[in-house]
């Protein structure tokens, strides 16, 4: 490390110029450091410097410099009440931005804040910033409800009414409507351009102009096309679209056939719920002389139909997937494609692209097939048809399907060999409850049920990821552009936090050689499979972990640790999945040079990046949606008692789940029996007086108190309390004084109603490689001292403004 310049001006200058934290390995390879001694004496440095505040060193072992002061350019997240956070990234620590240094920014602008405060990591805090500059507008439309204003409110501002914004993040903003525009009545949804963004002295005000009504909120339907138009989702098809399509033949030519592998004559099967009108997978099984399985998984050939770069083609990858909502589907193609020519429907023809895989008894790969093919579905089964069946409890069903019966039992098999082998290699199986919500023809919920995933289709899955690894193998191995489904590894810090957390249900977890490995995550959900807190060790799991995503880079997929990983086989309701047809069929015929393959690649990761992002978009309008109608039919359950589960405990109450997926809070102001105190080291609440103690995983019985679809806020009470008044709760005798050596509890926020908006989104990762449905993106809620900083609403939520 011979050089005149001094060694800690050489490492402030790097860790300037990298801007991100470095081990000390790291940053001794980048100064030049030869040796030990080299080693030894930038060690020595880094501590000095830490102690000084010059430096800070995680206790991961890296090291950066301080924040304070410095500026960072990130995406803006708004809560509800005014604050907000920039984020910066996976591996940094999102800002927190208090309400009076916003500035006007609004939800998911990209801004620049400059830290004014250290976070402490210890006390789970932030650090905090102000916003100083904007540097681009996420933002240009809004989705609300229309209150108009009387004829001398009109005169005054200007304006005809507010808008009530709907969108998640625009909570506190107040819109005027201008006249320019659509003229609506009181409680039509309206979408509204922004004319006006807010500014430094008035950040929370906004002007627009009415340009599409939605309906009445009462009308039905309303509120569903209203979520749509809130994450930007096109419910529609444009003209030149819908006319590409409708010119797509509906019969197969021989021109078509030729130079396709040909299953016309092997037995083949869908099995799809039986809602499904979109086929696009089937499958077919048959005994080799060997002794082997040969596997068939026939993809619908959506690439032969959507040409690159035409008006459905741009469509499609503009909306990156189809969207699933309770009475209705938006389809990334249009219908004519994704329920005609393109879905594998019984006895008819179809064009596909096949992986045909041959298999030992026990589940290896040894031999496979991939290209385009032609097949007809001789049955078009469903999950509850298939479960039955390989249950053997319907002599009558297994008579009507006598020749595919074998098949079946044959598919079983199988899968639970491959099954077996992802288990042991670690892969994480997150069975997590699914709701299922049942509408009338007006969109009311009347029931809500939990999907249950029975052999079929986890048969089906199997096959899938099969099919999936075999492909992503395939192409990794030639080295040629590709498009991926990655999995990265967790961070560090969020499996410390996970660790810490386990550990105060009593779940020890062990890492290897210092980090999580898929097996070591596997074996922590062993651990609590009987236990009655499973699901939320299963919850807070998933948000440890990092969201999959599309890639140019094989860098495998850490859920199912699985070496090589892409999505093949849901072409008509994905856009990579009809990138990677078009891929394979691209390889079939030509091989890019050099130059070719670099501008291919470039393309390839826009088209990830867009996908990712679609994708998160698909799953939060599934989420709201889900939230909203739950609400909904809780609104019906008003007074009604249930059996819950507490899932989370916080310092102003707790949440609670009900068997269906319901899920409520507590508040500590509705709990008389006692004074609580939370102890945030270990999730509990406790009775200063009685000593009672509420843990995670304790079954509870609750009463429903209220349910509101506009805020998705449900609240529980606590059915011992009911009775009860605040006059007979026992009085507080002062704080007592904490035994020495341990920790003084927080103290429970038990007095003003906290109005958060808490839904108890489940997030994080669960693949699901058939349709397309992952529960990706949402991360560990922030519960640190920003929730009680400033930001108390002012006033009304329309404040009268002079034009």
């Amino acid at each position: 490390m011979k050089t005149d310049q001094p060694l800690k001006e050489r490492l402030l200058s790097l860790l300037k110029e990298t801007d991100t934290p470095l081990a000390l390995a790291e940053i001794n390879e980048q100064l030049g450091g030869t040796d030990g001694k080299d080693y030894t004496a930038l060690a020595k440095l880094v501590v000095t410097l830490e102690r000084k505040g010059e430096l800070i060193l995680s206790e991961s072992g890296k090291v950066s410099l301080p924040l304070l002061h410095r500026q960072f350019e990130g995406l803006y997240n708004q809560n509800k009440k005014g604050f907000g956070f920039v984020r910066l990234g996976e591996s940094e620590s999102d800002i927190f931005v208090p309400r009076e240094s916003t500035h006007g920014a609004m939800n998911n602008d990209e801004v620049v804040v400059v830290v004014t405060a250290e976070g402490d990591a210890s006390q789970n805090q932030n650090p905090e910033g102000e916003i100083v500059h904007i540097k681009e507008r996420n933002v240009s439309q809004l989705t609300g409800e229309f209150i108009p204003y009387n004829d001398r409110l009109r005169k005054q501002t200007g304006y005809i009414g507010g808008v009530k914004p709907l969108n998640k993040g625009l909570d506190q903003m107040t819109c005027f409507l201008s006249d320019k525009g659509l003229h609506p009545v009181e409680g039509e949804i309206v979408v509204v351009d922004i004319t006006e963004y807010p500014t430094a002295e008035e950040p929370f005000q906004v002007v627009g102009v009415a340009k599409q009504s939605l309906g009445h909120k009462d009308e039905p339907g309303a509120d569903i096309l209203a979520i749509l138009s809130m994450f930007g989702i096109p419910s529609e098809f444009p003209e030149d679209v819908q006319a590409e399509a409708e010119a797509v033949p509906e019969t197969i030519t021989d021109q078509e056939r030729r130079g396709r592998m040909d299953y016309r004559d092997a037995l083949t099967i869908t099995i799809d719920g039986a809602e499904s009108k979109d086929l696009d997978d089937a499958i077919a099984l048959k005994t080799l002389e060997n002794g082997n399985y040969e596997l068939g998984v026939h993809i619908a050939d959506v690439s032969h139909y959507v040409t690159e770069g035409s008006a459905i083609d741009r469509e499609a990858l503009n909306r990156g997937t189809s969207v699933y909502l309770t009475d209705r589907v938006v389809p990334m193609l249009p219908q004519r494609l994704s329920n005609g020519i393109c879905s594998l429907n019984e006895g008819q023809e179809r064009l596909t692209m096949s992986c045909v895989m041959e298999i030992t008894p026990d589940g290896r790969i040894v031999d496979y097939q991939i290209g385009p093919s032609l097949i007809q579905s001789d049955h078009r089964m469903t999950y509850k048809d298939v479960n039955t069946l390989l249950a053997g409890d319907d002599t009558e069903l297994e008579a009507k399907y006598s020749d595919i019966l074998p098949m079946l039992r044959g598919m079983a098999t199988l899968h639970n060999r491959l099954e077996g082998n992802r288990h042991q290699r670690g892969a994480i199986d997150f069975d997590t409850p699914e709701a299922k919500i049942i509408v009338d023809e007006d969109g009311h919920p009347t029931n809500i049920q939990v999907r249950e995933r029975g052999v079929g289709e986890r048969m089906i899955e199997s096959f899938m990821l099969a099919a999936n690894e075999t492909v992503a193998h395939e192409y990794t191995k030639r080295h040629l552009p590709f498009l991926f489904r990655i999995h990265e590894s967790p961070d560090e810090e969020r499996i410390k936090n996970f660790q810490v957390f386990a550990q105060t249900l009593g779940v020890q977890m062990s890492l290897t050689d210092g980090k999580a490995t898929p097996k070591d995550l596997q074996q922590v959900l062993a651990r609590v499979e009987d236990k009655p807190f499973r699901p939320v060790i299963q919850m807070m799991l998933l948000r440890s972990m990092q969201q999959a995503r599309y890639d140019v880079e094989p860098v495998g997929h850490y859920g199912i640790a699985a070496e090589d990983y892409t999505h093949f086989t849901s072409p008509i309701r994905r856009y990579p999945d009809l990138i990677v047809h078009r891929l394979i069929r691209k390889y079939l015929t030509t091989t890019p040079n050099e130059q070719e393959q670099e501008a291919l690649t470039e393309e390839l990761q826009d088209i990830a990046s867009q996908s990712s992002k679609m994708e998160r978009r698909s799953i939060d309008a599934e989420r709201e949606t889900d939230s909203l109608k739950k609400a909904e039919y809780m609104q019906d359950q008003v007074g009604n008692e249930f059996d819950a589960i507490v899932s989370s405990v916080t310092n102003f109450g707790m949440f609670v789940e009900l068997a269906n997926t319901v899920e409520g809070l507590i508040h500590l102001s509705t709990i008389h029996e006692d004074y609580f105190n939370f102890d945030r080291d270990h999730l509990l609440l406790i009775g200063e007086h009685t000593g009672k103690i509420y843990h995670i995983g304790d079954p509870v019985r609750v009463k429903l108190i209220s349910a509101d679809p506009t805020t998705r806020q449900i609240d529980f009470q606590l059915v011992k309390d009911e009775k009860k008044t605040h006059a007979n709760r026992p009085k507080s005798k002062g704080r007592r004084k904490p035994t020495p050596g341990k920790k003084k509890p927080g103290k429970a926020g038990q007095g003003k109603k906290k109005t958060s908006n808490h839904k108890g989104k489940k997030g994080g990762y669960k693949e699901s490689p058939h349709k397309g449905k992952k529960t990706n993106g949402n991360k560990p809620n922030k519960t640190n001292k920003h929730s009680k900083r400033k930001g108390k609403r002012k006033g009304a939520n329309f404040k009268i403004k002079k034009r």
